[in-house]
């Protein structure tokens, strides 16, 4: 049986259509040609899939075949390796010997200083399996004193080391270079506290931040962040790099969210600055050196992070767009119409769509049957769930009216709201099945945002194929090159052309990514000579003897 409601907006005669015997479950969609609001295809999908999808395509990835290219200085890296140059080992830095291996055993105990060959294969590989060091040690420290008492003394034996956490990066900041001792913080992992009247969460750096997500949920709270790899990546990993993620655009940057830490430094010192006040105007805020600092001044420890409180009522629509005009002006609008409500703002091109259709299973274009030149989808969370709708909607109509949408389906349940947010987070596990990726994170205008997309397509033609996706709402492009195995030609029509453009528009190469080892020679596309010597001058102030993260992020001619 069918009941329509009807949509009262001027003149316009849009209608909601679903059973609520049979369809419950189907998606509410909106079609600009027939002015009729229907029902959509069912896209349900277990919570449980969706959550796990990451750490399956983690597994798989790790499986795959990949050959990897020995440099005589033992460093391991993939063809496309952004590399201009062959990284040199520091030869201040001293070699791993027996003496050292039983002190650490001293401290942490045998079953925490690692040697096994294939857990350490898996610490010295990235996530996307492009860098691998020869590290021969891995560490995991179960408090503060112990990471001060390796850091003091690895310090004193010019022994570098890797800082690392759930190893989730993209641009091989959290993997040796060479044979660095790696410190994995997986074992602290504790809530310290949490003040459910402040939503002010106390938590240690290894705390996975589906774990802490999870806490959070039952006490009525969320984190700030919500990224892809919450199953595997640890808070203080998302700390180091000043992860981003599907919630900026709603409750900002890490900046923003971190009211304090405790990080090691270099010579095993512990820097307490774990406050939990909003207001704290006493001298200079260091803090946020190393919130985005990669682990290459001190190790953090501890976090003390401010939640937002759960909201009750959360709506996502899926919408097709004509042209990527069209994405920005409804980007605006959002803004101005859906205010204070508005948690998300996504955006993925055809190619994207296409990619995730033909290689995820399970997956479904809930806009059948032709396809877009550009899809948004735009997530709400408010308090009052009729009102909240009623907002949504009206902005869908009125935006349908004007032309900005061509068609959308609104979610009607939780497993239609998990499986669009699948489509928009599986396009990397998507690439990576379609062979070989070029991966880039940029931050750019938005007005700007897909010309670069439509330029690299230009340069390339058909001998690669180009997608763009990202956060709107926040200006950050994902732009990915595919093609069907790695191509030196490719590459090089591909950088350094990516880092000029995004630098001649006044962007960054670098939106919440970082700069790892893949980007450190390039961080002056971004900022000036001057400012990356200050960078040097605190990096010297802080670690004389450069033992943390070494080749990371800073250029290696300033960082040796």
């Amino acid at each position: 049986m069918m009941m329509t409601t009807t949509m009262r907006k001027k003149s316009a005669s849009f209608l909601f259509r679903y059973s609520r015997i049979f369809h419950s479950d189907q998606p509410l969609s909106l079609n600009h040609n027939n002015s009729l609001l229907r029902s959509g295809t069912s896209l349900c999908m277990p919570i449980s899939r969706y959550i796990g999808s990451f750490r399956g395509c983690r597994k798989a990835f790790q499986a795959s075949a990949i050959n990897h290219f020995r440099m005589p200085c033992g460093f391991q890296f993939r063809r496309f390796t952004s590399l201009s140059s062959v990284v040199q080992r520091n030869p201040s830095f001293s070699r791993l010997n027996s003496d050292d291996i039983d002190f650490f055993r001293s401290i942490l105990g045998e079953k925490n200083v690692v040697q096994d060959e294939d857990r350490l294969l898996d610490a010295n590989t990235d996530w996307l399996r492009k860098y691998r060091g020869t590290s021969k040690l891995l560490l995991q420290p179960r408090s503060t004193e112990e990471v001060s008492q390796i850091l003091k003394y690895c310090n004193s034996r010019d022994l570098p080391v890797v800082p690392q956490g759930g190893n989730t990066g993209l641009v091989g900041g959290s993997v040796p270079v060479f044979d660095e001792v790696i410190i994995n913080l997986g074992l602290m992992n504790d809530v310290i506290s949490f003040d459910k009247v402040s939503g002010i969460l106390v938590c240690e750096a290894g705390g996975i931040l589906e774990n802490l997500s999870s806490f959070l949920d039952s006490q009525g709270f969320i984190m700030p962040l919500d990224l892809g790899a919450k199953g595997s990546c640890q808070i203080g990993g998302n700390v180091s790099t000043n992860a981003g993620g599907l919630r900026l655009v709603r409750y900002g940057s890490l900046h923003g969210s971190v009211l304090g830490l405790e990080v090691v430094l270099a010579d095993g010192s512990v820097l307490d600055m774990l406050g939990t006040l909003r207001k704290d105007n006493t001298g200079y805020d260091l803090k946020h050196l190393f919130i985005g600092s990669e682990g290459t001044l001190g190790i953090i420890t501890k976090i003390s992070i401010l939640t937002p409180p759960k909201l009750p009522a959360t709506n996502v629509a899926f919408l097709g767009c004509k042209d990527y005009s069209s994405c920005q002006k409804l980007l605006v609008d959002a803004k101005r119409k859906l205010g204070e409500i508005l948690s998300a703002f996504e955006f993925l091109d055809n190619m994207s769509m296409d990619l995730v259709l033909n290689h995820l299973e399970g997956i479904r274009n809930p806009l059948p049957p032709t396809m877009h030149n550009f899809y948004v989808l735009i997530e709400t969370t408010g308090t009052d769930e009729s009102y909240d709708k009623e907002k949504l909607e009206a902005f869908l109509l009125s935006s349908m009216e004007g032309g900005l949408i061509s068609d959308g389906v609104l979610a009607q349940d939780i497993n239609q709201i998990s499986s669009f947010w699948h489509i928009r987070e599986g396009i990397p596990e998507a690439l990576m099945k379609a062979g070989a990726v070029y991966k880039y994170d940029l931050s750019l205008p938005v007005e700007k945002m897909y010309d670069l997309v439509e330029a690299m397509r230009t340069r390339l033609g058909n001998s690669a194929k180009v997608i763009g996706y990202g956060h709107l709402g926040d200006g950050n492009l994902h732009l990915n090159i595919s093609t069907p195995q790695y191509d030196d030609a490719v590459f090089a029509q591909i950088e350094p052309f990516v880092y000029e453009w995004t630098s001649n528009h006044r962007g960054s190469i670098s939106a919440e990514h970082g700069l790892g080892l893949m980007k450190a020679n390039k961080i002056f596309y971004t900022k000036s000579s001057e400012t990356v010597q200050i960078m040097a001058s605190i990096k010297k102030l802080l670690d004389p003897r450069g033992i943390l993260n070494p080749y990371k992020v800073l250029p290696h001619s300033l960082a040796s």
